[in-house]
Formats: structure tokens, C-alpha cells, sequence
């Protein structure tokens, strides 16, 4: 079991979740706000999508990305920012029978640079890297992360001073990351995320995690969660399997059945698993000396 966990929040994703729960922050000020209140109950690190203000649609429009992150730097709560650079690597096919031409509607398909470019802005101390292409359950949607995208993404990460948090939604995502610290794309200390129970990726049962959690380096930094009425039992999970934990809605709507929750709500809950385990919870710069993060103004 790790002793000794941080938390991160995963404020408002990028999923169709806004229309299922007012709670869920939309305009750059809610998302900055539910950053600061997540910090308060206990998270060290805030991961942060936007949304278009006006639809709550997911969005890569740096301007919002600034808005928010202005906001958070400017208030007098310390949290660790980490970035999103997962947008803009969707393909939508047509039907089975009609893959081409791509659904225009859904695809949003960018060069490596143009997904970095709210990065390079901002220099946040973190923002995430998909490690891999995955199909999602839903329809002709694939999230798409070609290995010299990967590549190119890295080393950009990289050369900014920005720590990247590899996304790792299955097993050969884990290879691909091997091989980008191998070739010396991504430095250390490394810091993966393991994203379980998202159709079609890994399972979230035991011993699934233990498969994922077994491969990676012992000087490696993880975390995992998981999505749905999951995600709390797995704060659990990710401390006894020797991680770090991370809940927010954009994984996860529910307190307990029935029940809303905030993102401040989970990361209370997750403090008092945690801390009821034993586990002291990390704050912002006891991550930032763990994960040697360059923190920017």
C-alpha cells in the first residue's frame, strides 16, 4: 500500500456529462472555481478540459484554457495545473458500410503542435499525453494517437519544462510509453496515469490493475482511477496497489445512488477513504519536490 497519496481532480472532462448534471462546471470561471474548491477539501492537482460557454461542448480554444488558468493563479489556493492535450485527436468514420467521408460533425483531427498550442501558452506544470489509439463504445468514434504523433508530442512536452501524464487506457499503451522514456522523448521522474473500466480499454477489476500496475518501472510515479459508481471504490484500489488516486466529474456524477455530487464532494470523500486507510494526503508541494514539476506564473 502507498502511504503517502495525492489526489487529482478531473474537473469537467470533455463527455456529454453537462446536460446530465448542473453540477458540472461549464464557463472557464465555474471550471477555475471547481479547481480551487477541489484543492480546498484536498486535491493537489487539478486536471482541467474547457468547454464552450455557450453549448458546454468540449472545446480547445486556448483563450478559455487562459481564462481559467488566470483565475486559478490568481486566487490564494496553491493546486497543481494540469492541462489537457488529449483534444483534437478524434475521428468520427461514417456507417459500417460507409466509413468514408469522415463524420465532420464529430472528427476534429490536429497536427501535434496545434494540440500543444494552449500548452506552450500557459506552461502548466503538467498536462496529459495519450498514450495510444482506442476504440470508445460509442459508434464509429476512435481516439487516435498515432506513434509519431506521440512522438512529436513528447518531445514538445518535454522541451517546454512541462511534466506530461501519460494517459494509459491498456496494456500496449504501457509498451508505447516504455519505448518514448526508452528513446528519451519523456525524462524522468515519470508520471502515468492508468484510466481503467472505459469500454473498450482495460477492465477495472483487481486483477486487471494488478496486470497494468506489475509492468510498470518501480521508479515510475502512478495514479489510477476509475469511471462511474467505480470511481470511489478504486481511491482504495489505486493506495493499496501502491498509486495515487484521482476522482472528479468528469469521470464520475454520483456521491453515492441518487445522490449529485460536486467535485469538492469526491475529493472530500476520497480524503476520508483515504486518511480512514491510514494514508496522509500530499499537497501541492510535496508533489511538486515528488514529480520535480517547474511551477510557471
Amino acid at each position: 500500500m502507498n502511504n503517502n497519496v495525492f489526489i487529482t481532480c478531473a474537473v469537467t472532462g470533455s463527455g456529454d456529462s453537462a446536460s446530465k448534471s448542473d453540477k458540472v462546471p461549464v464557463t472557464p470561471a465555474e471550471i477555475a472555481d471547481a479547481a480551487i474548491e477541489a484543492a480546498k477539501e484536498g486535491a493537489a492537482i487539478a486536471h482541467i478540459h474547457v468547454r464552450d460557454p455557450d453549448t458546454g461542448a468540449p472545446s480547445r480554444d486556448p483563450e478559455l484554457y487562459k481564462q481559467v488558468v488566470d483565475r486559478i493563479r490568481s486566487s490564494d489556493t496553491d493546486v497543481i495545473i494540469n492541462l489537457t492535450a488529449g483534444m483534437g485527436g478524434d475521428i468520427v468514420f461514417g456507417d459500417c458500410e460507409k466509413p468514408l467521408p469522415l463524420d465532420e460533425n464529430g472528427t476534429d483531427m490536429v497536427g501535434a503542435t496545434e494540440r500543444l498550442q494552449h500548452v506552450k501558452m500557459l506552461l502548466p506544470e503538467i498536462c496529459t499525453l495519450d498514450c495510444g489509439t482506442m476504440n470508445f463504445s460509442e459508434g464509429d468514434y476512435i481516439m487516435t494517437n498515432t506513434p509519431s504523433t506521440l512522438r512529436e508530442m513528447a518531445r514538445q512536452i518535454t522541451a517546454l519544462g512541462v511534466r506530461p501524464e501519460i494517459e494509459i487506457f491498456d496494456t500496449g499503451h504501457l509498451v508505447m510509453a516504455k519505448q518514448l522514456v526508452t528513446e528519451g522523448l519523456i525524462e524522468d521522474p515519470v508520471m502515468v496515469q492508468l484510466c481503467m473500466g472505459i469500454p473498450y480499454g482495460a477492465p477495472d477489476d483487481p486483477l486487471s490493475l494488478m496486470a497494468m500496475t506489475r509492468n510498470i518501472p518501480d521508479n515510475w510515479t502512478f495514479s489510477a482511477f476509475s469511471i462511474g459508481r467505480m470511481q470511489l471504490p478504486y481511491v482504495a484500489m489505486a493506495a493499496l496497489a501502491g498509486g495515487h488516486a484521482r476522482v472528479g466529474l468528469e469521470d464520475n456524477l454520483y456521491l453515492g445512488k441518487g445522490v449529485m455530487a460536486s467535485n469538492g464532494d469526491l475529493v472530500a470523500r476520497a480524503n476520508t477513504i483515504l486518511t480512514s486507510m491510514g494514508a496522509s494526503i500530499m499537497g501541492p508541494e510535496e508533489v511538486r519536490k515528488k514529480l520535480n514539476l517547474t511551477k510557471h506564473n
